[in-house]
């Protein structure tokens, strides 16, 4: 059921690389991966170019004051001195992509620029034009570093230790040599190793690694906890309940890592557009230096070089090839510190085309914890509330539906004297078994029904889960169950009107009734209670045929599966929601907050934006400087702004995703 879905299926890809196919890639002959490096290491790139702009400002000096030792081989040797530092790693680049068989990198056309200005005499200008692209180049490295650095850290804030309970104490072991079902002690400060649940009765842990949410999490006794959140206040136990490889921080981790492999539409269409481009502008940068010797009387090959020589600086597309990746990684890396986890830039796109959010409601707007409401017993003459409760958790005891452990969760506690058996599910109505030698029915009023068991009238007016309970063919009583609200569900409703998306949909597999009472609540206008997987499938499909509608559906359980597979955009709760839930979605909300949703269009938004932005002004400014230097107008000073300027122009614009507040 989950083939369904249109996804690219991509190879896990470290998040180091950024190489784009050959063209403007920051490598350089160098070791882009040294995040762990130290800072002697991250001085040593700089001082090719510090060394090649020195000789360059002495030279340009000696060159101003004509001095007379400064003449023409010496002149010479010295721009070719003051070359070498920048220019061999990317002459190198470029042949090494050549006996590849790739020609038309930017290699080569920054390298055929230089050697060109070299060739006419123009040696200030050749090395002017090689030193600027080779700090922008640094420049773009450190900015791609820190885009990854703020995913990068993750990897540095597992626990490298657990404490854990064996053959009597506590012994320091790897987290990874930990198994499932072991006790585990965390003190102050300390981060939790591996999921688990509490031991102790209560804790206090910072969850922001797992969240994004600041706010210190009190947490009961029996409830989740997450590896790497941080003990805030006394020695806590913990039971793990899942592998070190296979914890909620390892699923973000790989999740992060793969999101970069889902290319963006735009990011693929320019990547193809960059390997047509560059050898087009190539050969027109021969027509221009040959074709006016047939056109032009005065003709001097010299200048129509030199043009030539402009334009192809001017014509390197690296500000589309590096600041569109990067703001989609910004994008994904912005996501990701507010607990928002795309799994790839093709849906930070998708994202932006919503018009329609489809949710589930219990565990996505409600907190999926349900509670005992009322007991009503109505043969109150042969059993007492006490006996229908007995038999009610005798036969829940055996089942594991958030209802049955709201059952079990009462306050009475259950009579050891009253024993279940066979009992067994009755499909869609609930359980029948055997408690004490008599039959007894749990479930709802269809499973009464098929027992030919007769329910009050007044039944069907109750808004809330029941749970009907029937003894030896006769009805004796029923029990209702409710569900909270999360704090923000109509912060989120609202949030979610804000960004522009008007028609909000709730399908929940709950009575109709109650579906459409939280609904009211939460003024969303359309809403279909009682619906099976196959029925929220349906109506999902349904509203993507209503004028072509791209629909974001948000779920949480094992039976949303199928439909956030099948919609435009699928959103899992990722705290409370099921591992399966969580792997066919394409967006994973980690604090399990609603309002989220509208927080992830708004960075979608961002996003898309500023990659807008910069290819606008990639464009425009090329465009315009192109149109000069063919005119013979623009020199190479306004070729490097139109190249390295715009570039960083685009990669600050860029950079300003990882500033951005969307709260």
């Amino acid at each position: 059921m989950m083939t369904t879905k249109k996804r690219e299926n991509s190879k896990k890809t470290s998040i180091h690389s950024n190489n784009v196919d050959g063209c403007c890639s920051n490598d350089h002959g160098h070791d882009t991966s040294h995040s762990h490096g130290n800072v002697a290491d991250g001085f040593k790139k700089y001082i090719g170019a510090t060394v090649s702009f020195v000789l360059l400002v002495v030279g340009i000096a000696l060159d101003f004051f004509k001095v007379t030792v400064f003449g023409d081989w010496l002149r010479i040797l010295w721009y070719i001195i003051a070359y070498i530092p920048v220019g061999f790693p990317v002459l190198k680049m470029g042949w090494n992509n050549i006996l590849k068989g790739n020609f038309f990198t930017e290699f080569f056309l920054m390298s055929i620029a230089t050697i060109g200005a070299f060739a006419i005499g123009e040696y200030p200008e050749g090395v002017t034009v090689m030193l600027f692209y080779a700090v922008g180049e640094l420049i773009q490295e450190a900015a791609v570093t820190r885009a990854k650095g703020n995913i990068q850290a993750l990897l540095d804030i597992r626990p490298k230790s657990a404490q854990v309970f064996r053959n009597g104490n506590y012994v320091t072991v790897a987290p990874e040599t930990v198994a499932v079902g072991e006790r585990l002690q965390v003190r102050v400060g300390e981060k939790i190793p591996l999921d688990g649940k509490l031991l102790s009765d209560k804790a206090s842990l910072n969850t922001a690694a797992i969240s994004g949410e600041s706010k210190p999490a009190s947490i009961a006794k029996g409830e989740k906890v997450f590896e790497c959140s941080i003990n805030l206040d006394g020695v806590i136990e913990v039971e793990t309940t899942k592998k070190f490889n296979d914890s909620s921080i390892a699923r973000i981790l790989d999740m992060v890592q793969n999101a970069r492999a889902r290319k963006s539409k735009t990011e693929l269409f320019i990547r193809k557009f960059a390997k047509i481009y560059t050898p087009i502008v190539v050969y027109l940068a021969i027509a221009l230096t040959l074709l006016p010797y047939f056109i032009v009387d005065s003709y001097v090959f010299r200048d129509w070089l030199y043009r030539a020589l402009v334009f192809l600086v001017i014509s390197c597309p690296c500000a589309l090839v590096i600041s569109i990746p990067l703001g989609y990684f910004g994008g994904l890396g912005a996501a990701s510190r507010n607990g928002i986890l795309f799994k790839g830039a093709s849906f930070l796109d998708t994202m932006t085309k919503i018009d329609t959010v489809a949710m589930d409601k219990t565990g996505t707007v409600t907190k999926g914890v349900f509670k005992i409401k009322d007991i009503i017993v109505t043969d109150n003459k042969t059993y007492s509330e006490k006996d229908i409760m007995n038999y009610l958790m005798a036969i829940e005891s055996q089942s594991i539906h958030p209802i049955a452990r709201a059952i079990l969760d009462y306050k009475s506690i259950l009579d050891k004297n009253y024993r279940a058996s066979e009992v067994a599910e009755v499909a869609g109505m609930g359980l029948k078994g055997t408690v004490n030698g008599k039959t007894v029915l749990v479930g709802n009023s269809a499973l009464m029904n098929a027992y030919n068991i007769s329910v009050p009238k007044n039944t069907g007016n109750i808004v809330d889960s029941a749970v009907m309970v029937g003894i030896e063919e006769k009805f004796i009583g029923y029990v209702t169950i409710s569900d909270e609200l999360k704090d923000d569900a109509y912060k989120a409703i609202q949030e979610i009107k804000k960004a522009g998306i008007s028609n909000i949909v709730m399908l929940s597999g709950d009575k109709d009734s109650i579906t459409q009472e939280i609904a009211r609540a939460l003024k969303i206008h359309s809403a279909k209670g009682g619906l099976l997987p196959e029925g929220k499938l349906q109506e999902v499909e349904r509203l993507q045929t209503l004028s072509n509608a791209k629909v974001a559906f948000v779920g949480d359980g094992i039976n949303d599966a199928p439909v956030l597979a099948a919609s435009d955009v699928g959103i899992a709760m990722g705290g409370l929601g099921s591992d399966v839930a969580i792997e066919t979605a394409d967006i994973v909300i980690q604090t399990d907050q609603p309002a989220k949703v509208a927080q992830a269009i708004a960075i979608a938004k961002s996003t898309r934006r500023i990659v807008w932005q910069n290819i606008a002004l990639a464009f425009g400014v090329k465009a315009i400087v192109l149109l000069l230097g063919a005119a013979g107008i623009a020199t190479m000073w306004e070729a490097v702004f139109a190249d390295v300027g715009v570039a960083l122009l685009a990669i600050l614009n860029a950079v300003r995703l990882q500033r951005m507040k969307w709260d």
